[in-house]
């Protein structure tokens, strides 16, 4: 059984690229468009705010499956036609995005307004202060709850095979359906889930660690 095994393991290791792949991009899609989205929801007019207040809640309220399958069924129908992997990726990051609003509109929030206050009194514009003052101290905020994300995101990215993209989750499905070891298989599709999330979580801890504001207690700045 070892030796079967270790046959498979190739396979799974180009699955888990494009799986860490995939995670990748969509977290980056997410972050960007998650900060956009936060800031038109705190500092933009009524439009901008509804607009995010709505995308938010699209995204958060619907299954990210039927979401998936909009993307790689959907767009076609309007002449749009994209590969598997990039249905995937968009269909995620979109998703991972309304997450993340809502994480780094928390972050914002936290930092104390007198902040605010300050750098518009020594002459800084809105979007100065923002980017200035505020982002920098909300970016640190934010990364134990955004930390959440990024894992979720990782096993998330799992669904991508029901639009046949070969990752983990789909090398495995393909190795399983061909021997029919299903539990074998996906055993060990699971312990290199563990194993990457075991990873993925020292790595932020270590982020955390290093970049902790002197002074922040309870989640608000002293």
């Amino acid at each position: 059984m070892i030796a079967t095994i270790i046959s498979w393991l190739p396979a799974l290791f180009r699955g888990l690229l494009i799986t860490l792949e995939i995670t990748s991009v969509c977290i980056l899609i997410g972050i960007v468009l998650g900060i956009f989205i936060a800031l038109g929801k705190l500092y933009g007019g009524r439009f901008v705010s509804l607009f995010c207040s709505a995308y938010v809640q699209f995204f958060r309220g619907t299954p990210l499956l039927v979401q998936l399958l909009m993307a790689y069924y959907g767009l076609p129908s309007w002449g749009i036609r994209l590969s598997p992997i990039t249905c995937g990726m968009l269909a995620l990051g979109l998703n991972t995005a309304a997450y993340q609003a809502e994480y780094f509109r928390g972050a914002i929030q936290s930092v104390k307004g007198g902040q605010m206050l300050a750098a518009r009194s020594i002459g800084m514009s809105l979007p100065q202060a923002i980017r200035c003052v505020i982002l920098p101290q909300a970016l640190r905020l934010v990364i134990p709850s955004w930390s959440n994300e990024l894992i979720l995101m990782l096993k998330y990215s799992s669904i991508v095979y029901m639009v046949t993209v070969l990752d983990l989750m789909g090398e495995g499905m393909r190795i399983a359906s061909h021997n029919f070891l299903y539990i074998q298989v996906f055993i060990v599709v699971a312990i290199i889930y563990l194993g990457i999330v075991f990873i993925i979580n020292q790595l932020l801890h270590l982020l955390e660690r290093r970049t902790r504001i002197p002074g922040l207690g309870g989640g608000t700045l002293n």
